[in-house]
């Protein structure tokens, strides 16, 4: 029997097919053949092969069937994860030093509070004094700073609540790079701006009662140094960036903490020539407005961003943050550690 591109080949016994020929062929069986065995038997055999034939042509091989290939599990439509319920106040008032702000970091932990909790924050980046002042007024609900003396007072009076540790690092004095004072190596933060006083060297400082302007005059007042008044003393009354952009057209030395500084170097061209000294530690809390100050203050959110900030998908982005750019980490996650400031 011949067809269009395959051939039925009869012989005696077992059925074969050529894949490259498309013959089916029944072989010679070297053992006898029963004698009993009636042709229709052949024929009925015939017949199932050729069908067998015809439905694999047609149908893919189940692949548990093929060897060598991996059976592919079936696919599974991803479970779309539901949003947070909606608060019954989402907006939510953070004041914060320009720091956290300038460094980048709070335009990673905002999104992905805001997406796990449903709230929308209106971030207002000043001088942590500034921040502790709109607290008082009750014109925030929640603060993120980093002048711990200045905190415990806000505490102390009555005007916040829950005052916990999250993160670290620290101040570090920077100026030109062909440092004309010399000052690159010394050990202690008092004995560098010893220096520049000695010299007249001019120095900018931020003058406007945030954490890094608070700390520096601690370091000037304790050192006896009177800088009011001096030329060679300027204040900016700006943010931190701001300030280290007009040292860096001034030439002049600043003290910064070191997130705003790496993030801000590519522009400023600013060298960091002292650095290491505990007395430029630096450390930020959150604190909750308390909310006996105004019925506005929006208690359950205040309450929930301090929460995220100690939570661990918080403090991991804070662990990581800018070490893909710069090489280190720009702050250090402190939750649930001992606080001694």
């Amino acid at each position: 029997m011949r067809r269009a591109r395959r051939l039925l080949v009869l012989d005696k016994t077992n059925i074969r097919v050529h894949p490259r020929s498309s013959v089916v062929s029944i072989q010679r069986n070297k053992r006898r053949r029963n004698p009993t065995t009636k042709p229709a038997s052949i024929i009925a055999t015939i017949l199932t092969a050729i069908l067998l034939v015809a439905c694999g042509a047609g149908s893919p091989a189940s692949p548990s069937a093929q060897p060598g290939v991996t059976p592919t599990a079936p696919s599974v439509q991803a479970t779309a994860i539901p949003a947070p319920p909606k608060p019954a106040n989402p907006d939510l008032i953070l004041a914060t030093t320009t720091s956290t702000q300038d460094s980048g970091l709070l335009d990673t932990l905002i999104p992905l509070f805001e997406k796990q909790t449903g709230y929308k924050v209106k971030t207002i980046a000043v001088g942590s004094g500034q921040a502790m002042t709109m607290g008082e007024r009750g014109e925030a609900d929640v603060l993120l700073v980093h002048a711990p003396d200045s905190e415990k007072k806000f505490i102390a009076a009555g005007h916040g609540i829950n005052r916990q540790l999250v993160m670290h690092n620290d101040f570090v004095i920077v100026g030109p790079a062909e440092d004309a004072v010399k000052i690159k190596g010394i050990k202690t933060a008092s004995e560098a701006l010893k220096k520049i006083a000695d010299a007249k060297a001019t120095f900018v400082s931020r003058g406007d009662n945030s954490g890094t302007d608070q700390l520096e005059k601690k370091l000037w007042t304790a050192m006896g140094t009177a800088t009011k008044g001096q030329a060679w003393y300027q204040e900016s009354g700006q943010g931190m960036g701001q300030t280290l952009s007009i040292a860096a057209e001034k030439k002049a030395y600043t003290i910064t903490d070191r997130a705003t500084h790496l993030a801000t170097q590519k522009n400023t061209q600013l060298a960091i020539l002292v650095e290491g000294d505990q007395a430029l530690l630096n450390i930020y809390h959150v604190t909750q407005v308390d909310p006996k100050k105004s019925d506005k203050i929006n208690a359950a959110g205040a309450k929930a961003f301090s929460d995220f900030m100690l939570s661990k998908s918080a403090q991991d982005v804070i662990a990581k943050f800018g070490a893909d750019k710069y090489g280190q980490p720009l702050f250090f996650a402190d939750a649930g550690k001992p606080d001694a400031s």
